[in-house]
């Protein structure tokens, strides 16, 4: 197995989405942003990534260092200011506008995409030529990939904590196909979904992360799915029914 993962996954839209993501979950007020609590957030997701050895676009980390910025300026001292002073503006205000405006141009594109969905249950669908690939969208309560971010940080989180992980002076090989099959495996075992956790038994890091890519690259196969039925719940792990 290579030294490090270079992943590059196409569902991260920007870290933009990945705001949107966090006010969302959080229920936060977007036009009253708490800088310092959706910087952590943010922050922890970074580490994650950072952890996994994913290849994180540079806008990601513009945007951190746009975030310690803004937190670093709320947390100076206000000055007295004069009536006569001109308004100072609130450091919060050109990201706040910033997400507002990619939340417009997201729901509207959701929109679209429902619209499209709607018409190609009217019409026939075309064959798939050969060597084109399907494609399996999420259902409803699917989990996105900040949902799997935060789950796999949470793995790393308790194998730290828990019991030291494995360490080996030689190098490990874990082919990402063999942790395919083996997770197959494991679903097959059981007539229901099972928890995403189950798929991380205390191993290595190098093995966390394998199995991490693994489950990436079966969902993007069509062969399993994520799940999470309630906002904050536990991830589940079950086969693609076509």
């Amino acid at each position: 197995m290579p030294d490090h993962y270079q992943v590059k996954l196409e569902t991260f839209e920007g870290p933009l989405d990945l705001l949107l993501h966090l006010i969302n979950k959080y229920e936060i007020d977007i036009y009253d942003i708490p800088v310092k609590e959706i910087t952590a957030q943010y922050m922890a997701y970074i580490h994650t990534m950072q952890q996994l050895e994913l290849n994180i676009a540079s806008e990601y980390l513009v945007m951190a260092a746009t975030l310690l910025e803004i937190k670093s300026k709320l947390l100076l001292p206000n000055p007295t200011v004069e009536i006569e002073e001109e308004y100072e503006e609130d450091p919060r205000e050109e990201l706040m506008r910033r997400l507002i405006e990619y939340r417009k141009y997201k729901e509207a594109a959701e929109h679209l995409k429902e619209r499209e969905v709607e018409q190609s249950q009217v019409h026939t669908r075309p064959p798939l030529q050969m060597g084109q690939e399907e494609s399996y969208p999420l259902p409803e309560g699917g989990a996105n990939i900040y949902d799997m971010i935060e789950a796999i940080g949470k793995v790393l989180e308790r194998k730290k904590w828990n019991r030291p992980m494995e360490t080996s002076v030689q190098r490990q090989e874990i082919p990402i196909d063999q942790r395919m099959d083996e997770i197959m495996e494991k679903l097959d075992e059981f007539e229901h979904p099972i928890s995403f956790y189950q798929l991380f038994p205390t191993k290595t890091r190098t093995y966390i992360v394998a199995t991490f890519i693994a489950i990436l690259e079966l969902m993007k196969q069509g062969k399993i799915n994520c799940k999470q039925e309630k906002q904050l719940d536990e991830l589940i792990v079950y086969r693609y029914q076509s």
